[in-house]
């Protein structure tokens, strides 16, 4: 680092402050009782500014740069325009002593020797804030947020930007170390820097614990043209943890110096980070650059000083004659601006040189000043070694690092062999301060220059040899060699080159040439040796016969190729430059200096930043290519080229038969189709093959040149070759061409190729069309159905002849998967496939047609109609699906499907549904009774079956009584129907049916209706049951309450014979028939009374048909005299019948059945002959028609004027009103739901 002057000048007063305009144009100062204004950029007083009595102190600059306020010991403080215009003026009780802005808020704090104010523009008062001690300096946070005071009695005040004190910071010297100078940093991105550097001690600690690795995705540092730094090198990194105030304190860095001669470093919180550092010095001003990076201290020693940000003293920026009062440095660059007491005012320019070695692929450079960075230019990898003191020269060889410092130099070496190894670790101390130019190390010494004369020295310090020149040398760089015996190359300014082993004394000169040499370099052979000159020449020479090779204008430095001897670069004006051979010059752009070349890789200095260049080695390629010499295109290749040119070199070398090097190329691309090629070239040349042609054709086919390898083929008579290629690439065109009118069998399976193409690239239409007219129907009719293109399917089946039977097969099958039963119709029609056309109707559901062609063809009746069947039962349509059995003579499949649903039913509790599928299967049952062999098994399950049905119907209304909260039905009807099922199951007890509900139901409907005798009973029997927890309460309930009613039922609800007039009881043992005459009773399907009807029998003889012919007779009855008398007095009206009872039923002959053959154990039926059934009228009679092989039954009403209505279908009586109601309410019979608008029985 050195300090250049640029301008000075010299006020009449002391200087005691100075401030900067923030875009660095203008330069403030504080000097007697004025402010000074300059143009920063040539020292020109633009003005002066009067407005102050007495001596200005101080003078502060807003971060906007629209306004500036300055203090004077005339106790005031005036806010000046950027314009140079004083606006605003207010005083404090004693002299100002500091000033300073808010960079965010722009709050202007001014301090004086009792107090501080805080004033911005929003508010018409100063808000001021005692304080307990002189103020002699202040500075804010960088957010703003804090506001530090320095103290004449050695005291910090950290402040809120309120004026409420935060922390007060007590220091050790007290008074007797008055504060002069505080300043935060800048910059918030130390932290990491401060958290290593804590508590440990710099003089203790040795360098090399302070190494740590960079990652290799760091970008490197950029310079500004000063050379200050203008990036820091670790990037900031993201943090997704919640952020807490106490994060400030590692942000937030105050500096500190005072008059006991220490520099001290806080954090927010006011505790101290490291020790104190020692000054010597009383310090005036304390400043820090724009970043942060650097510190300025200027005070009694006359000079101002330049310090690391950790406090670390780099070197003298300018020494003064008085005592330097101020110093700042201008914003954003590397001037920096000094006042002095008496009235000096100087402006000048840092200059921080590029510190830094190179060695292959290793570079080391210096980074603020103190720190060290080793970068691998290959792998981008970064390792930074902190020095903690000025690095003053660097030097790096293979494993070794030397680092020069003040007054010593650092010797590390690698932890491994390792090529990739960045870990570095201290090897030797020279504890010696030495002066030189340049510094070079080797494995076992450094070798130190020194203008003329070089020096060799052991790790040790031991002085090995000396080497004393002729001129000055210009350049030195070890070119390798056994460890111990390195050789240098030197260039000296006289022209002069040399190499010199470290182990002799003698140098050996190389070449000597007229012009001054800048830089030098050896290709790798040792046999060339490249020289650029101080006219900017780089000149190449044979080492061995001294002689100019060639030479090349505006070239600032060169390098060879480290791995091809032919090859080096050169760079100047802004391009890079490449040559081989004796090939002219390949130019590109690129800026700054080449320093190294190593395959592809050229690694180039610019802006004191290193970069590895990625440079295709491709123009030199080509240039050998053109004059085709492939092996050493391939060699130069080997340097680095793009895939492209590979590719390039592999195909020329192809074409030109040149094999191994085409392998070779193609084997760096993995071109695996061409390497194939090669093999099979290379194996056919084994087996004796020698055309060039017939290899050339290959080529050319595989480049994709066919008309050229079709043309080669022809000419070396392979025209078979020609066509296989045309049709593998499917240009079919060329390949018609090609054959011209040739066989037309070829013709054909050329369309048959150009077909499968078609479809294989997606172009079906065009596929099917070549199909079609290459006579493959079957594969046409394949595309045509996947695609679904209905209208071609029709198309090709119309005109296909019905012997090709395959192909129309294929088409009704994809006519009836594209759900055009239609079509497929008429294809089986024309192949004549009737069976197939019959299963079309079956799984379409075309019932019609299917009917229709089983009436022509019975032999598909069973095809037709289980289908139907089936489909029938899954849509609930069980009636017709019994039908579609019964006619595909399937009863028994018939009946066990009915048998499952019925199951299902009653397992559901679907009572009523359970009934109506019992009635149907005792229908079924009926219908397969017809058959003789099973009569007698279909007759039994016939009745069991309509039992079952008649439980089940009734119980229906028991299980909803029971289950839901409320009853659709009388208490009359439920006290029936609990009465019917009771004495009904006197055996077992069906499926699903609960004698407890049954019971339940019949004890609450007794008591409810006055049947307490027949409740008791049920009471008592449901006591001796499992029942519900939900009955358990009722049911003891009701057993208690009803041995409070009398033992006996009421008379209303006995139910009355009407053969024999018996009132029979309501708990009949013998079930439901008469206990006198055991007639069964005749219940009502819906009220479950017993009906007015008395069932009788035909006399032998008497077949059904005659019987009702009889019936429908209508004979005339006799009249009978009337027997009343009516006897009339004054009082009264009588009638009375004057008639004997054994009169009584003469008119009636059935009457008189019923008189004269009832009585006995045994039931005994009314038969009746002709004259009986002429006597009866045909509405008193209800006859249930059962189909054979069952009789038919007869009913005579004894109640005529009691209409009763009877279902033609199942033969259930009803009360003509109920079953008008229920009809009404289901639009069917209750019992066997058949329609009411249904004219069939």
């Amino acid at each position: 680092m050195r300090a250049v002057l640029t301008w000075r000048d010299k006020a009449e007063q002391c200087v005691y402050d100075l401030a900067f305009k923030p875009d660095g144009t203008q330069l403030i100062l504080a000097a007697g009782n004025r402010l000074l204004v300059y143009d920063t950029s040539d020292g020109t007083l633009l003005q002066p500014l009067k407005g102050h009595k007495d001596t200005v102190y101080c003078v502060a600059y807003a971060k906007d740069g629209k306004r500036f306020a300055s203090g004077s010991a005339d106790k005031s403080v005036i806010i000046w325009t950027s314009k140079l215009e004083g606006i605003l003026k207010y005083t404090h009780n004693d002299s100002i002593q500091c000033v300073s802005y808010n960079p965010v808020t722009h709050q202007l704090a001014s301090c004086s020797s009792s107090d501080f104010g805080l004033w911005s523009p929003e508010q018409k008062s100063v808000s001021k804030h005692k304080s307990s001690s002189k103020i002699t300096c202040c500075s804010w946070t960088n957010d703003g947020q804090y506001l530090a005071l320095g103290m004449l009695s050695g005291i910090v005040s950290i402040r809120s930007k309120n004026g409420e004190e935060k922390v007060k910071v007590e220091r050790p010297g007290g008074s007797l170390s008055p504060i002069w100078s505080i300043c935060w940093n800048p910059s918030s991105r130390w932290e990491s820097f401060w958290m290593n550097r804590e508590n440990e001690d710099a003089e203790e600690v040795t360098v090399n614990r302070y190494f740590q690795e960079i990652p290799s995705t760091l970008k490197p540092a950029v310079y500004s043209s000063q050379g200050s730094e203008a990036e820091e090198e670790e990037p900031e990194e993201e943090d997704d943890s919640p952020r807490d105030d106490n994060l400030e304190e590692h942000n937030d860095i105050l500096a500190v110096a005072d008059w006991g001669q220490k520099l001290s470093f806080y954090q927010l919180s006011g505790k101290q980070i490291g020790k104190d550092r020692s000054l010597n010095f009383d310090p005036c001003c304390l400043s820090y650059f724009t970043k942060g990076e650097y510190i300025l201290l200027g005070g009694s020693d006359k000079q101002v000083s330049l310090f690391t940000k950790d406090g670390v003293r780099l070197g003298t920026v300018g020494e003064q004659n008085s005592w330097v009062w101020t110093c700042k440095v201008k914003p954003d660059s590397n001037y920096v601006v000094v006042g002095c007491q008496d009235g000096t005012i100087s402006f000048y320019q840092l200059i921080f040189s590029t510190v830094h070695g190179l060695y292959k692929d290793r570079y080391a450079y210096r980074d603020s000043m103190t720190d060290v960075i080793v970068q691998h230019l290959i792998t981008e990898q970064k390792v930074r070694i902190k020095c903690k003191e000025l690095v003053k020269k660097i030097a790096i060889y293979k494993n070794r690092l030397a680092i020069q410092l003040p007054e010593k130099i650092l010797i590390y070496e690698l932890y491994s062999d390792d090529s990739l190894d960045m870990r570095y670790r201290v090897k030797e101390k020279i504890v010696r301060k030495f002066e030189c130019n340049l510094l070079v190390v080797c494995a076992d010494h450094i070798i130190l220059c020194q203008e003329k004369r070089l020096q060799c020295l052991s790790f040790s310090a031991v002085r090995a040899r000396e080497w004393q020149m002729e001129s000055l040398i210009r350049y030195i760089k070890v070119i390798g060699g056994p460890p111990g015996r390195e050789g240098l190359l030197v260039g000296l300014k006289n022209g002069q080159i040399l190499k010199i082993f470290v182990d002799s004394l003698f140098a050996i000169v190389l070449l000597k040439q007229a012009t001054a040499v800048r830089c030098l370099d050896m290709s790798a052979s040792r046999n060339k040796l490249a020289v650029v000159d101080e006219n900017d020449t780089c000149l190449v020479y044979d080492i061995h016969t001294k002689e100019l090779l060639f030479q090349e204008p505006n070239a600032n430095s060169v390098a060879w190729n480290t791995q091809c001897e032919d090859m080096l670069c050169f760079s100047g004006g802004g391009y890079l430059n490449i040559k081989a051979s004796t090939f002219p010059v390949h130019q590109q752009k690129l800026q700054g200096f080449v320093v190294g070349y190593n395959g592809s890789r050229i690694f180039c200095l610019h802006a004191f930043s290193m970069s590895a260049v990625e440079v295709p080695q491709s123009a030199p390629m080509y240039q050998y290519l053109d004059r085709k010499m492939f092996r050493e295109a391939y060699q130069i290749a080997c340097l680095g080229v793009t895939d492209t040119d590979w590719r390039e070199l592999a195909m020329e070398a192809l074409e030109g038969l040149e094999f191994e090097t085409a392998k070779k190329a193609f084997t760096r691309v993995q071109d695996l189709r061409y390497l194939e090629l090669i093999n099979s070239i290379e194996e056919r040349k084994k087996r004796g093959e020698t055309n060039n042609d017939l290899f050339l054709a290959d080529v050319f086919s595989y480049q994709g040149k066919f008309h050229e390898a079709a043309k080669l083929y022809k000419r070396s008579g392979h025209e078979n070759l020609a066509l296989d290629m045309y049709t593998d690439l499917r240009m079919f065109e060329y390949a018609k061409d090609f054959l011209g009118s040739g066989d037309p069998k070829e013709t054909k399976m050329l369309i048959t190729k150009q077909a499968d193409w078609a479809r294989n690239i997606n172009e079906p239409k065009a596929a099917v069309e070549m199909y079609i007219s290459a006579g493959e129907h079957g594969k046409a009719i394949e595309i045509s159905g996947d695609h679904g293109w209905v209208d071609t399917l029709i198309d090709i089946a119309r005109k296909l002849d019905k012997a090709e039977r395959e192909p129309l097969l294929m088409c009704a099958h994809y006519f009836k998967k594209l759900d055009n039963p239609g079509y497929a119709a008429e294809t089986y029609l024309k192949i004549g496939d009737l069976k197939s056309l019959v299963h079309l109707h079956v799984e379409t559901q075309r019932w019609d047609e299917a009917f229709a062609l089983g009436e022509k063809h019975p032999e598909f009746k069973d095809d037709i109609y289980v289908p139907y069947a089936q489909w029938l039962a899954e849509n609930d349509r069980f009636e017709e699906a019994q039908k579609a059995f019964r006619k595909a003579g399937r009863q028994g499949e018939a009946v066990r499907v009915l048998e499952q649903l019925t199951h299902n039913a009653v397992v559901e509790s679907r009572f009523n549904d359970a009934a109506y599928y019992y009635w149907m299967l005792s229908v079924h049952c009926l219908g397969i009774a017809r058959d003789p062999a099973q009569k007698d098994v279909m007759l039994g399950k016939f009745h069991h079956f309509q039992h079952l049905a008649e439980l089940y119907h009734g119980y229906h209304a028991i299980q909803r009584y029971t289950e839901e909260p409320f009853s659709f039905h009388l208490p009359e009807t439920l006290f029936n129907i609990s009465r019917f099922l009771l004495h009904s199951l006197t055996k077992d007890t069906p499926l699903g049916i609960s004698k407890v509900n049954t019971l339940f139901t019949l004890a609450k409907q007794s008591k409810a209706l006055g049947a307490y005798k027949l409740a008791r009973h049920a009471y008592d029997k449901l006591q001796g049951l499992q029942t519900p927890a939900r009955f358990q309460k009722s049911i003891e309930l009701g057993s208690l309450t009803i041995r409070s009613k009398p033992f006996h039922d009421s008379e209303e609800l006995v139910p009355l014979c009407y053969r024999c007039s018996t009132n029979n009881p309501l708990l009949n043992n013998l079930g439901n028939v008469c206990i006198n005459c055991r007639q069964p009773f005749v219940f009502s399907a819906s009220s479950y009374e017993v009906l007015h009807l008395v069932e009788f029998y035909l006399e032998e003889g008497i077949t059904d048909e005659e019987a009702v012919s009889l019936i429908d007779l209508e004979a005339p009855r006799h009249k009978r005299e009337s027997k009343w008398q009516e006897i009339a007095s004054n009082t009264s009206q009588t009638l009375r019948l004057d008639e004997p009872l054994d009169s009584m039923g003469d008119d009636d002959p059935f009457t008189a059945k019923l008189s004269f053959e009832q009585g006995g154990l045994e039931f005994v039926p009314v038969v009746v002959n002709r004259s009986v059934l002429r006597s009866m009228s045909r509405r008193d009679v209800l006859i249930k028609r059962w189909p054979p092989p069952l009789r038919w039954q007869y009913f005579r009403s004894l109640l005529p004027d009691a209409s009763i209505t009877m279902c033609p279908s199942c033969f259930q009586m009803f009360h003509a009103e109920d079953y008008e109601l229920l009809a009404l309410q289901h639009t069917c019979c209750p019992y066997c739901r058949r329609r009411v608008d249904d004219p069939s029985p």
